[in-house]
């Protein structure tokens, strides 16, 4: 597991009581043993907090909530629902820029890495950062929750007019505290294969968080990938 000094500093600024906690070493020694008995675990130790180092705190303007990191091999890189270049586009990832061309117009992307989207300012969190190969939500319960429910307490009180997009049950239950006053926070069904049918496509959340954040007078987000 990537130590706390990994952390990009403004949130390391903040959040670096959380690695002194004990869930939090718990939560080590439950990664170093999974290492020690020849498992594998996705992402690479140095990109476990890869959404941080490339969203610094006081940048984030929206925040997609994803659930796991991606159990297959090379596709998991830190960031919710991206994949590194190269990798085939998950079928969640692939609704999604279905509902971008829906609402913008845009070609679908010929890859799935979302890094682009996270240097201007989306922060791409997943709720549990890692996963063991080929076993999805192996790592849930482990202790991630609670440092990721922390990341959320600290955007929701010390940034402003952040947009929430809260995809599927889970997501909108671990927002659910987030205040609806100081921030925007959009909700739809989750985007996968299973669900998307029933409100994800026709969400309007893309158009809609660019039109808050303008309204803010905020830059809006370029949803479109460089190639």
């Amino acid at each position: 597991m990537g130590r706390a000094v990994q952390l990009e500093g403004s949130w390391l600024a903040r959040l670096a009581p959380e690695f002194e906690q004990s869930y939090m070493a718990a939560l080590r020694s439950f990664l170093l043993a999974q290492k020690k008995s020849g498992k594998q675990v996705f992402p690479a130790g140095d990109e476990i907090f890869n959404a941080f180092a490339h969203t610094p705190l006081e940048r984030v303007r929206v925040v997609i909530l994803g659930q796991d990191p991606y159990h297959g091999p090379g596709q998991a890189h830190g960031l919710c629902f991206s994949v590194k270049p190269g990798v085939q586009v998950p079928p969640s990832l692939q609704n999604i820029f279905k509902e971008i061309r829906g609402e913008l117009g845009y070609p679908i992307p010929r890859h799935g890495n979302l890094t682009a989207w996270a240097d201007q300012g989306v922060l791409l969190l997943n709720s549990v950062l890692t996963v063991e190969s080929g076993r999805a939500a192996s790592h849930q319960g482990k202790g991630w929750e609670t440092f990721t429910d922390r990341v959320i307490e600290l955007v929701n009180r010390e940034c402003e007019s952040v947009v929430f997009m809260l995809w599927g049950s889970y997501a909108q239950r671990k927002g659910a505290f987030i205040d609806r006053q100081r921030h925007c926070v959009l909700t739809a069904p989750h985007p996968s294969p299973l669900s998307a049918h029933r409100g994800f496509f026709g969400c309007g959340h893309f158009v809609a968080a660019n039109e808050y954040l303008e309204s803010k007078g905020k830059e809006p987000i370029d949803w479109r990938l460089p190639d």
